[in-house]
């Protein structure tokens, strides 16, 4: 399964998701939910996964907290705030870069309708 394959299916969960919740719950909650969404669907999801950052010659194991990977391919941050801002993106792409991932979702959970701003499409290098 490639990343775009993935990736359909991690919005076709969160859009579940949030349709059964609706928006103004904490973003764990969201997170719990949708980690059960997909290992419902048979995707192999890691979630709170570290990611481990080389500063000259230390290395850091625990230095950022991923909220899920799934299929070892694709980051899922998920986000339950007004509105999503540059620096949700720039983690987000932080975690690309340093985990050397192609694709992230960046999924606000606060919105009337998911399909309406609460995804965003988050890319890192050719795919």
């Amino acid at each position: 399964m490639n990343e775009n394959e993935i990736a359909r299916i991690v919005v076709d969960a969160a859009i579940r998701v949030h349709k059964f919740l609706g928006p103004g719950l904490l973003e764990k909650t969201y997170q719990e939910c949708l980690f059960y969404e997909l290992y419902s669907r048979g995707l192999r999801v890691e979630k709170e996964k570290y990611l481990p950052i080389i500063y000259y010659d230390m290395r850091i194991e625990h230095a950022f907290r991923m909220d899920l990977v799934v299929e070892q391919k694709v980051v899922v941050e998920t986000k339950s705030v007004a509105t999503l801002l540059g620096i949700h993106l720039a983690q987000t792409l932080t975690y690309l870069r340093l985990g050397n991932y192609k694709l992230g979702l960046l999924l606000n959970f606060n919105v009337e309708r998911m399909k309406d701003g609460g995804i965003r499409r988050v890319i890192c290098g050719n795919l």
